[in-house]
């Protein structure tokens, strides 16, 4: 008879890793004539974007994480040095669920093809966007989850 060995505990079976939920990503991004407004905008839906992932473009990010350093703001390239297409690049990897670019339709803009391109993808990918703070109001939930809720019953 071969020797009894030791019981051995049994090890317990590995519990699934739980997916973590996707945060729920906002792009910001304002042209020179409209950043104040996006500040503004930003100082006084605070409390609303607590929690939520900011992307936000070079000086638009620069400026709203000075007005609002709690903030969690992921600063990407300026706009017409490929912050739009990182934007965009977002939208297409459904990464970003909302965009709010305060546009300024007064000025040229050299890069308005980049402009076109990302609220294109927004419209293609049915990502909700506002171009100034009226819309931006309607479209920004009370509470992150109202945000996850909404997108969830698309």
């Amino acid at each position: 008879m071969p020797p009894s060995s030791p019981a051995t505990p049994k090890q317990p079976k590995p519990r699934p890793r739980r997916a973590r939920k996707p945060a729920f990503a906002v792009g910001l991004v304002a042209h020179d004539r409209r950043k104040a407004a996006m500040v503004a905008w930003v100082r006084r839906n605070r409390s609303k974007l607590t929690g939520l992932d900011i992307f936000a473009t070079g000086q638009t990010g620069a400026r709203v994480a000075r007005a609002c350093p709690s903030l969690a703001i992921h600063r990407l390239k300026s706009g017409p040095l490929g912050g739009d297409q990182q934007l965009g690049a977002l939208i297409a990897e459904g990464r970003l669920q909302m965009l709010i670019f305060f546009i300024d339709p007064l000025s040229p803009h050299p890069h308005d093809v980049d402009v076109k391109a990302l609220l294109r993808l927004a419209i293609l990918y049915d990502v909700p966007f506002a171009c100034n703070a009226a819309t931006a109001d309607r479209i920004v939930p009370r509470t992150p989850s109202d945000l996850r809720t909404k997108r969830k019953g698309r």
